[in-house]
Parts: structure tokens; sequence; C-alpha cells
């Protein structure tokens, strides 16, 4: 029988007669019709003494059901799908919440979050400012930069005041010579940032040197300068002279070229002069003088930090005999700079800058730039500059270290030197050592990139303005100096200098 004849069974049409006893099965749905003639005999309840069990219907043979190739691949799609998911969302979401920058805040909300960076400057004006800034600004849409700048008059003062308010800037300048005094309110180069301006690879010696902390940088500069020989091109080729390259060439070639109000022109201690052969001697009328010191003594091998004994000696009675035993200088004449403007004297010493103040008071003056003498053939020379530096109290010290990184760029460098020239003959002078190529030729900044790889730096830089540890040093010295050409004995008159700048040197934790 056909499974679908199973469902059309139908109860048996003859009566059957139940043994005694028997129970009819339920599935009989007909019984026996009793004629009319005979009476129906009553119903009977019969006892039930076993119950017999129902034949079970017949169950239809299972389909065999063919698996679809898809049942698989479905649930493996869906794992993938699901773990594609996950990734993304640990990744994407949860990843960038759990990393916090050194500011405790996610990579995420630093370059999405609106940025207002400080920015105090100190000797570039808005205009040449403000084009390098914009052009960052454009391409960090999220990052603004006020741009300020400070005069000089108590700038560190005011520096180290507003940030220990915590109103201070995000950005700041300062002297190379300034590190001990802003220490702890300085904040390191990111790891990432520092490897990447790499100030020993790519910058000259001296501003690793004096930047570079335990492996850690404090700061970066945007330009660089040095003490240069300034020489009145008009005057020595009038008299038939070369620029001096040793410091005896440059003591015979100031006694040549001083001329003085007597029969035979020559200068000698207590005659007027009336054009100066060197800049050199005192220091009440000579910019620089604790520069043009410094170097001398570091050139005779001097440890600045203990200014004692023959070699200390020898340096400040040389430094002082251009007044005392040779009178091509003395102080009845005008500062140095100025006096080299109006021609009233044939050299001096100074950092590049002081050409813009020349150019402004004589536009005509002839004259040239020359590297400065030497002692002997291990050349040094003396560098004096001023650097960028972030607020370790900044909120945002990562997003300014990235401004400084893009700032410090040989690109921008070259924007910011063009900008500057808009305005005056030359800009700040590469800070780069992979640059010096671009400017060494330059008639003005040539000698000073030049010196760039052995030129040193200490606490005795002049117009810092800091009334801290360069200021103090150099009152020290300007007494010694002063005592001398007063005619005290040199050891006599270094023996509280060196007092002195140890005290110094002990306040803001030099050693």
């Amino acid at each position: 029988m056909s499974s679908s004849d199973d469902s059309n069974i139908k109860p048996v049409s003859q009566p059957v007669t139940p043994s005694s006893g028997a129970v009819v099965p339920p599935w009989i749905s007909s019984p026996v019709q009793p004629t009319q003639s005979q009476p129906v005999p009553p119903k009977e309840t019969p006892s039930v003494k076993e119950e017999e069990t129902p034949p079970q219907p017949v169950q239809p043979p299972r389909a065999t059901i063919k698996k679809s190739p898809f049942a698989k691949i479905v649930p493996l799609f869906f794992i993938i799908c699901l773990g594609i998911g996950l990734f993304f969302l640990v990744s994407k979401v949860i990843l960038p919440l759990i990393k916090k920058d050194k500011n405790g805040q996610s990579d995420t909300t630093q370059q999405e979050k609106e940025i207002t960076l400080t920015y105090w400057g100190l000797w570039e004006q808005k205009e040449i400012m403000e084009p390098v800034i914009s052009e960052y600004q454009k391409n960090n849409s999220n990052i603004t930069i006020q741009y300020i700048q400070q005069s000089y008059k108590d700038y560190r003062e005011r520096l180290q005041s507003a940030l220990a308010r915590n109103e201070g800037p995000d950005i700041f300048r300062f002297h190379i010579s300034w590190l001990p005094m802003l220490r702890k309110e300085l904040a390191p180069g990111p790891t990432e940032i520092a490897k990447k301006i790499n100030l020993k690879e790519n910058y000259y010696p001296v501003i690793s040197e004096k930047l570079e902390v335990s492996s850690q940088i404090f700061g970066v500069p945007l330009g660089f300068d040095t003490l240069a020989l300034f020489y009145n091109s008009k005057i020595f080729s009038q008299a038939g002279k070369t620029f001096p390259t040793n410091w005896d060439e440059l003591r015979r070639t100031a006694s040549d070229l001083c001329v003085a109000d007597s029969k035979d022109k020559t200068c000698k201690p207590g005659e007027k002069i009336l054009t100066a052969g060197v800049a050199l001697g005192a220091t009440s009328n000579v910019d620089h003088f604790s520069d043009i010191l410094g170097l001398m003594m570091l050139q005779n091998g001097v440890d600045l930090s203990d200014p004692t004994g023959n070699l200390a000696e020898d340096a400040l009675k040389f430094y002082t005999l251009f007044v005392t035993d040779d009178g091509v200088w003395d102080e009845s004449l005008p500062s140095s700079v100025y006096a080299f403007a109006t021609e009233k004297v044939a050299m001096i010493f100074a950092p590049s800058w002081r050409i813009h103040e020349i150019l402004q008071i004589n536009p005509d003056l002839q004259f040239k730039t020359a590297p400065v003498p030497q002692i002997s053939e291990k050349q040094i020379a003396w560098s004096s500059f001023w650097v960028e530096g972030v607020s370790n109290k900044s909120q945002n010290i990562k997003a300014a270290w990235e401004f400084l990184d893009y700032f410090s760029s040989k690109d921008t460098l070259v924007k910011f030197y063009n900008q500057a020239t808009q305005l005056r003959k030359f800009g700040e002078p590469y800070p780069r050592l992979d640059m010096a190529s671009q400017l060494e030729d330059d008639p003005y900044v040539g000698a000073f990139v030049k010196q760039g790889q052995w030129a040193k730096n200490w606490y005795l830089c002049s117009y810092t303005h800091d009334n801290g540890i360069n200021d103090k040093i150099i009152k020290y010295f300007e007494d010694a100096v002063n005592k001398v050409l007063k005619g005290e004995g040199v050891a006599s008159a270094l023996e509280p200098a060196a007092q002195g700048v140890a005290q110094v040197l002990n306040q803001y934790g030099v050693k």
C-alpha cells in the first residue's frame, strides 16, 4: 500500500462479535444497527478484564533531504563578518580611547578638537611671522596660533611669572644660555618629534650641546648667530691691508690703522684718537665686551667656571692692553657699533644683527665681515642666539612641538628667511648645519655661518637682558676689567670674579 492510501483507511464495515469481556477498539466508529423487528437490548457495560493495545498507524517513510552547498558557507561568512566588525571596533574606537598622549588626551581627540596656541616672540615682527604661521594653519584647520611680540625689557622675569601663574604662553622664545633658569618650565620634545628634528645630526654642535639633556631636547632654534670681525673695507683698501686671521696680526693692524690727533698721527695711551684701530680693551663703550673676553679665554684654554691662573690672567691682560699699552681705543669714544657706523674705528666685533643697526645709521658704509681671529689651529668661535621652547604647563604640548617641528624644517626656514628679507637686508642665519652652504657666500652673513661648526657658548652673552645668569656673571668680569684699567694686577682682579662666578653658577644649579 502506498503512503497516500494510509490516510484513507476506513472502519471495518462488518460487525464483529466480541468475545466475552472484550473491549471494542476505539477506532471502530460504526456499531451494528439493529433491525426494527428486534428490540434493542439494553447496553451492557462489560467488565474489563484486559486492555488490548491498539495497532499503531503506519508512519510514512521519511524522504531523504539533500543539504544545500550554502549550508556551511553562510555560517562561515557570518563569522568572518563578525570578526572584521570586532577588529574595526577595537582598532578605531576602543584603542584610541585607551591610548593617551602626554597630555592625557586621546590621539583622536587631539586631532579633532580645536586648539589655540599662544606664542611669545621677541625680535620678529608679526609681518614676518604671520605668513609662515598662516600656512601651517591652512594645513591644520583645527589649530590657531596667536603670535605676540614681546618687549625685551624684563622679558625673562615676565615670562617666568606668567608661567608660574598658569597664564604663560604655550610656545616662547628664550636665549640659548637660559636653560638653567628655565629648565623647570620647559617641556621636552616628544620622542618621535625629537628624532625627526635630530639636533645632533642636523644642527651646529653647540646647539645640541646646550639644548639636549639626558637624550631629551628642550628647544629648537629658528636662527643662529656668532661673533664676527667687522672691518671698514675703504680704510683697509686705502692702507693696503687685509683682514687679520690671528690676534697678533689684529694687534699690529689696529696700531697701523689708528690715527691720533698728534704730529705723527701715531696712537699712544693718552693721545686723542681721531680714528681708532679696533674697539677693544674697555667695558663701558665696547658693545659685546663680555662675548669678546669670553672668546679670548676659551681660545686660551680657560675654564670659565673658574677663571683663575695664568691662562685666565693672560687673556684678561691681552684684552685690556689695547687701551693700556697700545692706545688704539679709549673710553672717550662713542659706543663701538656707532663708532664703526660713523667711521670712527676701523674694526669691531659684533653679531650679525648689528648689521641692520649699522646700515640704518649709515646705509653707504663700505664694510665687510670675517671670522674671528684665532690663537692656534684649533678654531673656536663664540655663539649667542635664541631658540623656541614649549611650556610644560601647556595643555597642548604635543601640538606645540608639532608646530615647532614644522617651523624648524628646511623648507619653512627658507620661507622664513625670505620673508624677513622683504623688510631688511637678510633674515636670521640658518641654524642647521645641512643648510650652511646656502649662506656661506652671502656678503653679510657668510662669515657668521662659516664659524658654526666650532662655535662655543657660555654665560657671558651680552644683551640677553636676563637680569639673571648672564648679567650677573658679566658684572663680575666687568669689575675685573675695570680694576685692571685702573692699574690693579690681573690676578687680584680675577679673584673676586672667580668667587662671584661660583656663587652664580651654584644659584642656578650649574655644575
